[in-house]
């Protein structure tokens, strides 16, 4: 990976791999631990979930593979190399849009183009196929036509879109989304749903959702993770077989309802390991 390819590799099969992570927060006895030798891998191309009680540190994990946070012990790599550093090649999605309001959406969607390298300076004397790029993907979340109004003149749903599109622009190899639908209503989390799926089919990028919401993680991931209260370690992972492209009407089916019914009774059982 560009951003990190001075750092040591690390020979492993899984695009993310994480063995034995901990992470302490504070210094010199203060703080706490979030995480304690927590272990997963994710191959290239995968849709992984990652579930568990709240404050077992879920967003904890996605801070050390996007290198936001260092660990404190274990591995963290990432497409064969050590993470010491924040990463360049990620996209990231959060439960608030955070659109700046005195963009527009184009604008808005352009702006890790503006800042990371090496597409900044290729921005800097030809914008043109950033713009078309842009706009094609605001068409494919049928957003066409809104690229000249502000986030403020569109409803959650929309900002939404614009985020993912954002997360997304600068082709990133993995996209880390911190419960992107949470704020959402259920009709529209439903839809934006199908949207993530439609493009993740398209481009097979890496994902891996931080979601508290169980059937969207069934309804989306090929793999769910459970993590255990803090200090969180992952206490179980189920493959979720189901055919794709999933419609919601899978969500009815005897086999998705088992899925939820078993990644419940584990996150119960979360609740309680220390």
């Amino acid at each position: 990976m560009n951003s990190n390819s001075e750092q040591p590799t690390v020979e492993n099969p899984h695009f993310v791999h994480v063995a034995g992570a901990s992470l302490h927060y504070g210094e010199d006895g203060e703080g706490f631990l979030a995480l304690r030798d927590l272990s997963l891998d994710i191959a290239r191309g995968e849709f992984a979930a990652v579930v568990g009680p709240s404050g077992c540190g879920k967003s904890t994990l996605m801070k050390l593979i996007s290198g936001l946070a260092l660990r404190t012990a274990g591995e963290v790599v990432v497409d064969g190399v050590s993470v010491t550093k924040p990463l360049k090649t990620v996209g990231m999605a959060f439960q608030n849009p955070a659109l700046l309001p005195w963009r527009t959406v184009l604008e808005n969607v352009l702006l890790p183009i503006q800042v990371v390298r090496p597409h900044r300076s290729e921005y800097r004397y030809n914008k043109a196929p950033f713009v078309e790029r842009a706009k094609a993907l605001l068409a494919k979340v049928g957003l066409a036509g809104v690229e000249d109004r502000h986030g403020w003149e569109l409803s959650g749903g929309m900002q939404q879109r614009v985020s993912l599109c954002r997360a997304l622009i600068h082709e990133p190899e993995i996209l880390l989304l911190d419960e992107p639908f949470g704020a959402l209503d259920a009709f529209t989390r439903e839809e934006l749903w199908g949207v993530l799926q439609d493009l993740w089919i398209e481009r097979r990028f890496t994902v891996l959702l931080v979601t508290h919401d169980l059937p969207e993680a069934v309804f989306l991931a090929n793999r769910v993770h459970v993590i255990s209260s803090r200090p969180g370690r992952v206490i179980y992972t189920v493959d979720i077989d189901l055919p794709r492209p999933r419609t919601l009407d899978v969500s009815f089916t005897p086999r998705f309802v088992d899925y939820v019914h078993d990644l419940r009774s584990h996150i119960s059982k979360a609740r309680q390991v220390i």
